[in-house]
């Protein structure tokens, strides 16, 4: 496909308007597009996730440009007023504070609705913290798996993690720099010990890759007094295996503890790498069985 230097193709007045989702620097402000830049310049307003970050980036650039909030809190509210404008015209740019809008950020329900409503909608593209994260970290790229931010909820958000135990493409997550400790953490509980890099302040003067094994970058974090800037999370997918069913795991529990000859620490070793599953999971398991059967004999636990 042709690369073109051509004038942005503006609706004439009267006609129907366009909605451009202009992707904008995670970081360092040189990474924005000339094209974006010339969008930004020609919409008749800008609806922005933080009108003050928006303002700085403008100011930077020299553009003035009305601004309008938009963010997960208002754009529901706000969805008619914009749409109508659209329809009677209007070239409205879609910003969010870095990155590409509607990916883990808002922007998802107006572009929905403008579909919906036959509205021209435009993709200027840019940056996104997932992709450039994983064009770095040295893991498969072909194929990938991106998750966005962790559920805040306890439950769906190990369910998440269980869900990675025989997942083989690379797996992304975002996460605050509040978080990511803990998170990375649960992951290695849940999921393994699995090869990853931790993209801390991309494209910033202190940008930084931590690689290693979830344990190592677990290590290296909490050795800091305190962990700053957004995080991306790149984790490898487990290596292709012959998958080794629930069920037959944990009937191979039920055989060993016919006839306890192993501690259970030792049992939970054994068929977690002959398993592929975290030895946590299959340790819970096994205890699990052993209170089941409790009443009728006793099973040494140490």
């Amino acid at each position: 496909m042709p690369l073109t230097s051509d004038r942005e193709q503006i609706p004439n007045e009267g006609a129907q308007g366009v909605l451009y989702l202009v992707s904008t620097p995670i970081g360092n402000l040189d990474d924005i597009t000339l094209r974006a830049l010339k969008i930004l310049e020609q919409a008749d307003f800008i609806l922005a996730e933080d009108t003050r970050r928006t303002g700085s980036l403008l100011s930077h650039f020299q553009i003035k440009k009305r601004l309008i909030s938009c963010h997960e809190h208002n754009e529901t509210a706000r969805l008619k007023e914009i749409l109508e404008k659209i329809g009677a015209g209007a070239r409205v740019a879609l910003v969010t504070d870095a990155g590409t809008p509607t990916i883990s950020d808002p922007g998802f329900i107006l572009v929905r609705e403008a579909i919906g409503r036959g509205l021209d909608v435009r993709p200027i593209p840019g940056v996104s913290a997932a992709i450039t994260a994983l064009s770095v970290s040295g893991f498969p790229t072909d194929s990938f798996l991106f998750l966005g931010f962790p559920s805040r909820k306890k439950g769906r958000r190990e369910e998440q993690l269980r869900s990675l135990l025989t997942e083989t493409r690379t797996v992304i997550f975002y996460e605050s720099p509040q978080r990511i400790l803990g998170f990375i953490d649960e992951m290695k509980g849940i999921a393994g010990d699995r090869e990853a890099v931790l993209c801390r302040e991309m494209t910033k003067i202190h940008e930084e890759f931590i690689r290693g094994t979830l344990s190592l970058i677990s290590q290296a974090l909490m050795e800091r007094p305190v962990i700053k800037g957004e995080c991306t999370l790149v984790v490898k997918g487990q290596d292709a295996r012959p998958v080794v069913s629930e069920e037959s795991w944990m009937a191979e529990i039920d055989q060993a503890l016919m006839e306890p000859s192993e501690k259970p620490a030792s049992l939970a070793k054994r068929i977690s790498r002959a398993a592929g599953v975290p030895r946590n999971r299959v340790y819970e398991e096994i205890l699990k069985r052993i209170n089941q059967k409790s009443n009728e004999g006793f099973i040494d636990a140490g």
